[in-house]
């Protein structure tokens, strides 16, 4: 992924689910963890984000146990598909693309409370 792919497409959709879920609600109350990777961190991503106006996280450098992903929602999707033989790649990602929305969206809203 390269920081303009992440900005047009990845960024728009993240403001526009604010927008529609908050919409009164400024993008300057929304802070977001980025990890430090290259798109993250491109100055394409730094100057959109701040003409959202939305605040980002700092994160330490080499921490992945910092993102719930990590800690999370990867042992759960571990656990799911244990013992499950795929043939095929296509349903390997397709199981794993499916499988985060047959978790309620309380668990996810609960891992970051806690975080």
């Amino acid at each position: 992924m390269t920081a303009t792919y992440y900005v047009q497409n990845v960024l728009s959709q993240v403001k526009s689910a604010i927008n529609e879920q908050r919409p009164k609600v400024s993008t300057s109350r929304i802070l977001l963890l980025h990890d430090n990777a290259g798109p993250h961190k491109a100055r394409a991503t730094t100057q959109s984000l701040r003409e959202l106006g939305i605040q980002v996280f700092p994160y330490p450098a080499y921490s992945p146990d910092l993102a719930p992903c990590d800690f999370w929602l990867f042992p759960i999707l571990k656990e799911r598909l244990a013992g499950r033989k795929f043939d095929r790649i296509q349903d390997l990602a397709k199981a794993v693309n499916s499988e985060p929305r047959t978790i309620p969206e309380e668990d996810y809203q609960g891992v970051f409370r806690k975080w």
